[in-house]
């Protein structure tokens, strides 16, 4: 599918690059040359007037590659200085013949004093791949030291003290500027806390054969923004409002009307032909007033819902919706109904520890959420949010969005996909509302749950990173309107 990438885990990469060592007729060094050379015209590329440059070697082949590096910025006439700790002497052949080359060309190395020599860039070359337990004293020290260096921080293939598989830190991690994954996309290093650590992500494949990959299983995959042609047609221009869906939109008690409004006017704006909205009678001029496409419905009731429930081709819950006797009875009616579900915010609340499931219903929890909805805590959840994310969708039997830095989408039988997109600037109240619309824009369309979670996580991910253009602080869910009408129709040329 176009607009989709690969991501491995690292058991998965350990064996690609294996693989990738076979075909290239078992010379690994070979390979490892390639890697050193990739990180050096990486530096060259981006970093083009170092010429004091610091290298960070453990004990691997990631030190190895690093050696690598360090011998051809040596040669290029840069100052090179290489660093390990005493326990850090190179361990495997490979990385005992770069270290080997390195002093062969009059390369020096030193034992890591205290803190770091001045430079223009630091090279971390220390763990690399496979990291699961907390770096210790000594290397937390250098770790500590790399990060207090005032200039830019290139990792290689991992930032060191990163967990590759998901995407958190046992301990201290290297926060790098740039990191240049080797081969392969890492899972983990596009959600949650690793991207506090990455920087700027960058892929050299090392110009693997592409029968390395014949048996390779990706653990999940990146969403960019060309997947929306795959799911988003222009319509027939004999179409009518029918054919576009009615959505329902059940949400705001007393006190929390603006999270239905933003809910009701994000599934207008991402393409939905009708949109009606069940919410308290106080709540109904405004959203006359807002935004009169939107039929607006006074339901204190049960029986107030259920003819709108029988006409609605989807249904979004959970915006605004309180967790008190009104909310419990609209919820209840609206997972009799049968429909296509988005649940959300305080629905997702409502339900949380229940031994409910939700077979094609599209579930929305932000961490907090999702910690009720597995009997946990944020921690827990933030710690691998790939595998939290998976667990939902099994418990509830519902396609699941895990919102945040990264968001994941997950359901059985599939592999997760995660976003490339969004912004720190969109951890404000009402985002949450304003993806439930789009997602139930998408359902109400008539694409299946998976598929509208992806679509609709991603336009509003990305619908969010262009209202940024102006600023991070301050963005507004509102912000996001404009852009989600243009994301929903890829065809045009914006």
């Amino acid at each position: 599918m176009y607009g989709l990438l690969p991501l491995f885990d690292t058991r998965a990469a350990r064996a690609l690059d294996a693989r990738a060592t076979t075909l290239s007729g078992g010379d690994g060094y070979a390979l490892m040359q390639r890697a050193g050379q990739a990180a050096w015209q990486c530096l060259l590329q981006h970093w083009p007037e170092a010429q004091r440059i610091t290298v960070v070697c453990g004990p691997g082949n990631n030190g190895g590659d690093g050696y690598v590096l360090a011998r051809l910025a040596h040669r290029s006439g840069r100052a090179v200085s290489v660093l390990h700790l005493a326990e850090h002497v190179p361990a495997t052949e490979l990385a005992q013949r770069a270290c080997t080359d390195y002093l062969g060309v009059g390369g020096r190395i030193e034992l890591f004093p205290d803190a770091l020599p001045q430079g223009d860039v630091v090279v971390d070359a220390l763990f690399g791949l496979g990291l699961s337990r907390a770096p210790d004293a000594f290397a937390t020290a250098l770790i500590d030291a790399i990060n207090a260096h005032p200039g830019p921080v290139l990792a290689l293939d991992v930032p060191s003290g990163l967990d590759a598989d998901m995407g958190s830190a046992p301990g201290k991690a290297v926060a790098a500027t740039r990191t240049l994954q080797f081969i392969v996309r890492h899972a983990g290093l596009h959600t949650g806390m690793a991207l506090e650590h990455v920087g700027v992500l960058q892929l050299d494949d090392l110009d693997v054969p592409a029968e390395a990959f014949d048996s390779a299983t990706p653990s999940a995959s990146l969403l960019t923004q060309d997947a929306l042609s795959y799911w988003l047609f222009p319509r027939r221009r004999n179409s009518h409002k029918g054919e576009s869906g009615r959505a329902l939109c059940i949400g705001g008690d007393h006190g929390s009307g603006g999270a239905i409004v933003l809910c009701a006017e994000a599934t207008l704006r991402s393409g939905a032909g009708l949109v009606d909205v069940a919410t308290r009678e106080a709540h109904v001029p405004v959203l006359l007033a807002r935004r009169p496409e939107a039929m607006a419905h006074a339901v204190e009731s049960s029986a107030e819902l259920l003819p709108l429930l029988a006409r609605a081709s989807a249904i979004g819950i959970g915006p605004g919706l309180g967790q008190g006797e009104w909310a419990r009875a609209m919820l209840q009616l609206a997972l009799e109904a049968g429909k296509p579900l988005v649940i959300d915010a305080d629905a997702l609340n409502l339900v949380a520890g229940s031994k409910l499931v939700f077979p094609d219903a599209i579930l929305t929890p932000h961490p907090g959420e999702a910690a009720r909805l597995l009997d946990t805590d944020v921690a827990s959840v933030q710690r691998d949010r790939l595998a939290a994310a998976q667990a939902i969708a099994e418990r509830y039997h519902a396609v699941t969005v895990l919102k945040g830095a990264g968001t994941v989408v997950a359901v059985h039988g599939e592999i997760p996909r995660v976003l490339d997109a969004g912004n720190p600037g969109m951890a404000v109240g009402g985002m949450g509302d304003v993806l439930t619309g789009v997602i139930l824009a998408l359902r109400a369309q008539g694409l299946p749950a998976f598929d509208a979670a992806c679509a609709g996580a991603l336009m509003h991910s990305l619908a969010g990173d262009r209202a940024a253009s102006e600023g991070e602080r301050g963005l507004l869910p509102s912000d996001l309107f404009p852009y989600l009408r243009r994301l929903a129709n890829p065809e045009m040329k914006w």
